[in-house]
């Protein structure tokens, strides 16, 4: 049992802000603020410096991919050296590959007629707007000429979706790109939704005219050995769905793992794995009762910007 002494041993202190200040000062001054959602994101940085610099540690990286619609995805594109694996969803390869081929993506509002923007051609996602020639037919040709390039240089006839990954990644040209940066650093991404979107759709009508095929085992079974395989684990988690799971799933095969960071700005009280604190993964088994985690309630296009410049890695 704690001691009343030592719940009250650390004094609350207030942030003077200084002319000049860099992150790295703003948050070092923020230790000791006990502010709110803040206190977390300063413990969750301290825990991601931890885990980046344990050179035992496999790292994971894994996000929705409503995020990369956003400036984040440049943020984001800067981050994949510095983990060891990567999981999505399939719209990451949507707005990745769209904006890599010039797609533009519009700063909007929440507080539209949605019924005059579909007059218009314009999608909403969230308070961005994407004109529909800029998202759909920018996705379809990108992979038409793409995949018809893999199709006739590589003669395996069978991918796994980190495999497909791999293969545009290489032919990307633009060094924003998540896919590119994966490429370029050997991190596999692997997308076990990659079905559930515009590029799992062009897959699809792809093996209806080719000889093609998607393994999602394969790349189950690659995720199985790394909890095996490594000794110490670690993840940053923004937002829920399936990318979440599929890391804390894979990790309690090893007893969880060892280092722990999730952001999210969902509510725990619907019983969701988008609102689940971390402390609900300790009773499965998926994060250590004696690991270093902390979920941060906030909002990743405003908290992880933040925090990778702290950590001053990028």
């Amino acid at each position: 049992m704690v001691s009343k002494k030592d719940m009250l041993a650390k004094s609350v202190k207030d942030i003077r802000l200084k002319k000049g200040m860099t992150v790295s000062e703003l948050f070092k001054s923020m230790e000791n603020m006990g502010g709110f959602s803040a206190q977390h994101m300063v413990k969750g940085t301290k825990i991601m410096g931890d885990m980046l610099k344990d050179k035992d540690s496999f790292n994971f990286l894994s996000f929705p991919a409503d995020i990369v619609s956003t400036g984040l995805r440049g943020v984001l594109a800067d981050m994949v050296k510095h983990f060891d694996a990567i999981i999505t969803t399939c719209g990451t390869f949507d707005h990745d590959l769209a904006r890599a081929f010039g797609g533009v993506y519009s700063q909007g509002t929440f507080n539209v007629d949605d019924a005059m923007l579909r007059k218009m051609k314009v999608y909403r996602l969230g308070n961005v707007f994407i004109e529909q020639d800029e998202y759909g037919l920018k996705v379809e040709n990108a992979f038409m000429e793409i995949m018809n390039d893999i199709y006739k240089q590589d003669k395996r006839r069978e991918f796994s979706a980190s495999e497909i990954a791999f293969e545009f990644g290489k032919r990307i040209k633009d060094e924003g790109s998540i896919l590119r940066q994966a490429y370029l650093h050997n991190v596999p991404i692997y997308a076990p939704g990659i079905l559930d979107g515009a590029f799992g759709t062009q897959l699809a009508f792809y093996a209806q005219n080719h000889d093609f095929r998607l393994n999602l085992i394969k790349d189950e079974l690659a995720l199985s050995n790394i909890p095996f395989d490594n000794k110490t684990t670690g993840a940053l988690m923004i937002g829920g769905g399936i990318s979440k799971h599929h890391v804390i799933w894979w990790n309690q095969f090893k007893d969880g793992l060892d280092y722990a960071v999730y952001i999210t700005t969902a509510s725990q009280f619907d019983g969701s794995l988008s609102g689940a604190r971390l402390t609900e993964a300790v009773s499965w088994g998926k994060v250590k009762e004696d690991a270093e985690y902390v979920t941060i309630d906030g909002d990743a296009t405003i908290v992880l910007p933040f925090m990778m410049a702290a950590l001053d890695i990028v």
